[in-house]
């Protein structure tokens, strides 16, 4: 599926090709710190699909408890959050494009959940998705 994002001041602007069953909600305490929120939702995309129109993201390097280092790409200006990727050389590398910066957001319902052992409690559940990530028949 063609998507096509930006940064919420219009600085950086991208398109990219995806799968939309591969969209997903992460529960990590890693992901809820960074997107100032409860979790984060994110569609996974190839590098070599990805393209940058307008803009140059910041990096921040991120490392994880198990020392995995993770690049967290944002707009400098407005502070939006546009992909995770490996610290590993570009060529191969997947993106994890941040869902809120997508035009077709609305079209893109996660299919899978991770890190579920950090979920909040008081977060209610996603009907069609179960705890072990398994797509529930609609």
């Amino acid at each position: 599926m063609k998507v096509d994002g930006s940064c919420h001041c219009g600085a950086i602007t991208f398109e990219a090709d995806i799968n939309p069953d591969e969209v997903r909600v992460c529960h990590c305490t890693d992901c809820q710190q960074l997107s100032g929120t409860a979790f984060r939702v994110t569609a996974p995309c190839q590098e070599s699909l990805f393209l940058l129109l307008t803009g140059e993201p910041k990096i921040y390097v991120k490392v994880a408890e198990s020392g995995r280092k993770r690049q967290q790409a944002f707009c400098a200006d407005c502070g939006s959050p546009i992909y995770a990727t490996s610290d590993e050389p570009p060529g191969s590398r997947r993106f994890g494009l941040r869902l809120g910066t997508l035009a077709q957001r609305r079209e893109l319902t996660p299919k899978r959940q991770f890190w579920y052992r950090s979920v909040l409690p008081w977060l209610p559940s996603f009907p069609w998705i179960a705890e072990n990530g398994t797509v529930f028949k609609q």
